[in-house]
């Protein structure tokens, strides 16, 4: 069993790597200057922070192989949001030099014999 789980979480973890490399290769086609990728405060992080025109930009990440448990947008909890205000907002105390800030969601499907499908959801208020 532990075997098992073992495997299950490596997949996981190199689904989520796998998505947030294709995120930043995208932010960065659309002129985005990335500042930290899994930013890390205590027990919260932040997959990819970014910043365009003076604009502080706090990107989630969600990535799927497959559709069996929805969309990968619709996996971001309340409470994980609730994280992600919280170290965004300690992040931004310690960077006030952005008077903007916005929160975008990535979605990535990769789903087997189809195109990489990515989606970005701006200004997405938690």
């Amino acid at each position: 069993m532990t075997i098992i789980l073992f495997i299950m979480q490596k997949n996981h973890l190199e689904t989520g790597t796998a998505g947030e490399e294709i995120a930043v290769a995208f932010l960065l086609e659309k002129d985005y200057l990335i500042i930290e990728r899994n930013w890390r405060c205590k027990h919260f992080e932040i997959d990819i922070i970014a910043s365009i025109q003076n604009l502080l930009v706090f990107v989630e990440v969600k990535t799927r192989k497959s559709m069996d448990f929805g969309y990968p947008e619709e996996s971001i909890s309340k409470i994980k949001m609730k994280r992600l205000k919280l170290a965004a907002a300690f992040y931004h105390y310690q960077n006030p030099q952005y008077k903007r800030i916005q929160f975008n969601v990535i979605a990535i499907q990769l789903l087997p014999n189809k195109p990489t499908s990515i989606e970005m959801f701006e200004d997405v208020y938690f």
